[in-house]
């Protein structure tokens, strides 16, 4: 409910910062739209988006109503209250549509839908006033009091020793927008900042967690690092270091020992924000961060020790780690989906993008679909957007909240894999791929390959019964068999069983041609080497990929790959 809204919570940032007295442009007049908006707007986008998230925007409408309730009804800023009342609005009017709507005569549909959505968010807007709105003061009251007696002896920092792994764990959003944001805002609007803006944001630990695999990582974790880096610290994606930490578990004490340093820090200078930053990078962060130089110092300090004792824990742990687990970020990243299972409650069967994209005949839209439509989906449409220009695809590429798909002709959505049902709920006629991680997939080119071949099946005319023929009995002879030396089959997601058979009997025949110098192989379309003593074996519409891939392999095309005719005449003319 918060994240879409993430950019009016930025404006009221920005306007505080700017326009308050100890603002860095101080005016009167346009201060007056700081209280308005953190009491009215902000609650009330969060409500109207809790309801069209349960029942489109006649469920916004009542949970907007049902907001007003607990706003009026309270002195504080009601951002629980509206995360209540939001859903509770759109799921009480889609429930009294369902029972309404068969039960409404011809021609009264349009005065029962206004009435009954205004008489609902009526009742709930009075109940709010007096039951929600209360209620959530109280604990709000409770909880300030809670972080006020942590803050004043000193133990704030404390705090991150459940805040970093629970990040980790995919509770983040909760943690940071659900608890610290509120109570963050509450603080500021009385003494201009709070340090609880500070405590999830914090991108030092997550910074010396990768720095450290820079240094002494291995393989591929250590290579990936610095472009992860870059877009954790200023791109403020702190999911990306997620996986490095869940490939050592011993990583979460880095993160934690980096955590409570870095608050030690704040708390020590007396730092804090004006507003919660979105997303968590070091120039949101200084954009919030209030005027003086003091602040910035305390801000920066906080945020550079957390980096360093990250840092130096987390070359204790990789110098000392003598496995090789330290060098598989891709095991890594499918633990990464399980946890995000865990978190959200949901699972998804995986769907093999080439297999897929056979039947896409009339893509002409991409989209990514995410929980906020934001943040790891929007970098993800940015990467296979330059993909798709690049190979010369005139399509849109473009992001948005799974909650806002439309069923729509020629359209494919690249989700994760814990979203891939909803996403198939939203738009079942869609093309669906489905990712581990929106920043490093390789079904990025297995899409693109497979809509560059769909261009190709296109474009070219088709054959007629007498070329087909004549292509087949021409197959083996355009080869050239003198210089082959390795074989391979292709095999994905929906032959790997076939691949491997038909590896097995082929090897069987060469050994009895006595021809054993030739090298057979069941290999992914990405292990080909690309060279002309290389024979690729495998089917009509996995040829043409390869051929739009590879421009030495020469290609065998079979229609069946465990026993093709063709492979006969192939080993007697191998050398």
């Amino acid at each position: 409910m918060v994240m879409p809204n993430i950019g009016a919570f930025i404006a009221w940032g920005l306007i505080t910062a700017l326009f308050m007295k100890t603002g860095w442009l101080p005016n009167a007049e346009l201060a007056k739209m700081i209280t308005p908006m953190v009491t009215y707007l902000l609650p009330l986008l969060i409500g109207f988006t809790g309801g069209s998230m349960v029942y489109e925007h006649r469920g916004g409408v009542v949970g907007a109503i049902a907001t007003m309730g607990v706003i009026v009804g309270t002195n504080i800023p009601m951002f629980i209250g509206a995360m209540m009342m939001g859903p509770l609005g759109g799921w009480c009017i889609k429930k009294f549509d369902a029972w309404a709507q068969p039960r409404t005569k011809q021609g009264f549909e349009m005065l029962v839908n206004n009435f009954s959505a205004g008489i609902l968010g009526m009742i709930l807007a009075i109940i709010g006033f007096f039951g929600i709105g209360p209620v959530v003061s109280g604990l709000s009251g409770a909880l300030a009091v809670g972080v006020d007696w942590i803050i004043a002896r000193g133990l704030i920092p404390l705090a991150n020793v459940f805040i970093e792994p629970a990040k980790i764990l995919f509770l983040n959003n909760a943690i940071n927008q659900g608890i610290l944001t509120p109570l963050g805002i509450q603080a500021s609007a009385s003494a201009g900042k709070s340090i609880l803006f500070l405590l999830e944001p914090d991108p030092g630990p997550g910074l010396g967690v990768l720095l450290a695999f820079m240094f002494f990582g291995k393989g591929t974790a250590k290579s990936s690092a610095p472009g992860a880096a870059i877009i954790h610290f200023f791109g403020g994606i702190h999911e990306i270091y997620f996986p490095y930490v869940l490939m050592k578990p011993a990583l979460f004490l880095s993160v934690i020992c980096g955590g409570v340093s870095g608050t030690f820090m704040f708390n020590l200078f007396g730092s804090g924000l004006k507003a919660s930053p979105s997303p968590g990078s070091i120039i949101s962060i200084l954009l919030m961060t209030p005027k003086g130089i003091m602040n910035y110092v305390g801000v920066i300090s906080g945020v550079a020790v957390a980096t360093a004792v990250s840092f130096l824990v987390s070359m204790v742990i990789l110098k000392r780690d003598k496995s090789e687990e330290i060098d598989d970020i891709g095991a890594s990243q499918a633990k990464l989906a399980d946890m995000k299972d865990n978190a959200k409650g949901t699972a998804a069967d995986n769907q093999d993008a080439k297999a897929i994209l056979s039947t896409a005949e009339n893509v002409n839209h991409i989209i990514f679909a995410c929980d906020a439509g934001m943040g790891s989906s929007a970098m993800g449409a940015s990467i296979l957007r330059d993909k798709v220009k690049k190979a010369g695809l005139d399509l849109s590429v473009t992001n948005t909240a799974i909650n806002k798909l439309t069923d729509e002709p020629g359209l494919l959505v690249v989700t994760q894999e814990e979203l891939a049902k909803r996403a198939l709920s939203k738009t079942p006629s869609a093309v669906h791929v489905s990712v581990e991680n929106f920043l490093n997939s390789p079904k990025y080119d297995e899409i693109v390959t497979g809509l560059k071949t769909k261009e190709v099946s296109a474009d070219t005319p088709a054959e007629t019964p007498s070329e087909k023929a004549e292509a087949k009995a021409d197959a083996v002879t355009n080869l050239d068999a003198a210089k082959i030396k390795r074989v391979d089959f292709i095999h994905h997601d929906q032959n790997i069983g076939s691949a491997t058979m038909a590896r097995s009997m082929f090897k069987d025949t060469l050994k009895k041609a006595d021809k054993t110098d030739i090298d057979v192989r069941n290999v992914a379309v990405g292990e080909v080497e690309d060279t002309d003593t290389t024979l690729v074996i495998a089917s009509k519409e996995t040829a043409k990929r390869i051929k739009l891939s590879f421009k030495n392999v020469q290609v065998l095309v079979v229609n069946d790959i465990v026993n093709a005719p063709e492979y006969d005449k192939l080993i007697s003319e191998l050398k």
